[in-house]
């Protein structure tokens, strides 16, 4: 278990803010029991954004070739069968998890291949659990071409609480399921898009491990 990159600046500078203002507590607001109270709280605030930030080391070990990993830690919200007009323009089976602030927010690739097309866009930050979230939030999508020959596209959406996407993959770089493509801060949710012919393994409300849960079984093209 490590800290993600993107946490260790917020952690620093959080830890100098709660000792801040735990300092002047402590010298001039007795009795003793206002300063702990005050520490514990202090403390609760901390742990709860190291743990958010926590990133663990994951190797997956299943089979590789025509199949999807989720891409996140937390909870499918969604599989259906709707248009992906974006990258893929066609219809394709949308799998949703949806993220909690208590999840791990590091997002990896789900397939083994090659991104074709990246694009961000702004929206609303309505929660990341509707449906609507998906088309009106302001997300940021991710196209691969898998080393199967099947393309999916990858879709970051930021939540009421997540207000910040960060994606890593770029055009042309080499996808893998070890790697991460991305991150998001504070509850979220991750769709995605796989051909219509593809057998889902999960079902809605089934737990997922970025990087470890097989999603999908793909039809290959070649």
């Amino acid at each position: 278990m490590t800290i993600h990159r993107e946490g260790t600046n917020i952690l620093i500078l959080l830890f100098i803010v709660l000792g801040a203002l735990n300092i002047p507590v402590w010298l001039f607001m007795p009795p003793v029991v206002i300063p702990l109270c005050f520490s514990a709280l202090s403390i609760v605030v901390y742990s709860f954004v190291f743990n958010f930030f926590r990133c663990p080391v994951r190797c997956y070990k299943g089979e590789r070739y025509n199949h999807v990993v989720s891409s996140v830690d937390g909870k499918v919200v969604a599989i259906e069968r709707v248009m992906e007009n974006e990258y893929l323009h066609s219809e394709a089976i949308m799998f949703s998890v949806f993220m909690s602030p208590l999840n791990v927010h590091a997002n990896w690739f789900p397939v083994d291949g090659k991104v074709e097309y990246v694009r961000h866009k702004s929206g609303r930050f309505l929660s990341a659990y509707l449906p609507k979230a998906s088309t009106d939030n302001e997300r940021s999508t991710i196209g691969i071409l898998c080393d199967d020959g099947n393309r999916i596209t990858v879709r970051q959406i930021a939540g009421a609480m997540a207000r910040r996407i960060v994606t890593y993959a770029r055009k042309n770089d080499n996808a893998s399921i070890d790697e991460h493509l991305g991150f998001i801060k504070f509850g979220s949710r991750v769709d995605i898009y796989l051909p219509v012919d593809a057998e889902i393994l999960l079902k809605i409300g089934d737990i997922t491990r970025g990087g470890v849960t097989p999603v999908a079984i793909l039809k290959s093209k070649k």
